[in-house]
């Protein structure tokens, strides 16, 4: 496992330098997640928070933007996604990120190889951008402990498609969502939502 701190994360992100005390405050008055995954885009607590407006001007330059969670307990990968955007990550627990890049996506068949994954260790209180081509799902914590992970992106991310594509050749194929390419693993059963399956590999732990 790596660290976002080091350089090999670059590839993938950046640190985003920004207070998170009052955010990990707020996350850390939320419900536990006893069981799975919780996800939700917008969150009011959250965007009521300076460090909202903060992100919204500084960091995606004004763009309308949703502050939402992932929280939950976790320790397997079963799908990437990446969006057309950048995505802002904040640790209000220690966390890990499974990450991979979009070149490696084999657009003739829609696969991606889990060996090509790779583990970074989030500290608590850490803000991270991912850029656009990185491949990402759930974060992780070992040891069956719940994560906490503040979520930001463009608004209207992740939320139903307002109109399905009109084939489902290529790309097409992984639109799940409004502003969301996925790749899902045999493992999670995310054919059941119409997600697509092409993750070629173990289902990788953390």
């Amino acid at each position: 496992m790596k660290s976002v701190l080091d350089n090999s994360f670059n590839d993938y992100g950046k640190i985003i330098k920004i207070d998170t005390t009052t955010f990990i405050k707020t996350m850390a008055g939320k419900d536990a997640i006893k069981d799975g995954v919780v996800y939700e885009a917008s969150d009011k607590a959250l965007e009521m928070l300076p460090l909202f407006k903060k992100i919204q001007n500084e960091v995606f330059g004004g763009l309308n933007i949703e502050f939402g969670f992932c929280s939950g307990r976790n320790n397997k990968l079963n799908a990437v996604e990446y969006h057309r955007s950048s995505e802002i990550d904040i640790a209000a627990t220690d966390l890990i990120l499974m990450l991979g890049r979009q070149q490696d996506i084999d657009y003739s068949n829609n696969t991606y190889k889990t060996e090509n994954i790779e583990l970074f260790f989030v500290p608590q209180g850490t803000a991270v951008e991912l850029y656009a081509t990185t491949l990402h799902y759930a974060p992780c914590r070992q040891n069956g402990e719940e994560f906490r992970c503040g979520v930001v992106l463009p608004k209207g991310t992740n939320m139903p498609l307002p109109e399905k594509p009109s084939s489902l050749d290529g790309e097409n194929r992984l639109l799940f969502a409004e502003n969301k390419w996925l790749i899902g693993h045999a493992e999670s059963n995310i054919d059941k939502d119409g997600g697509f399956i092409g993750l070629i590999g173990e289902n990788t732990q953390c």
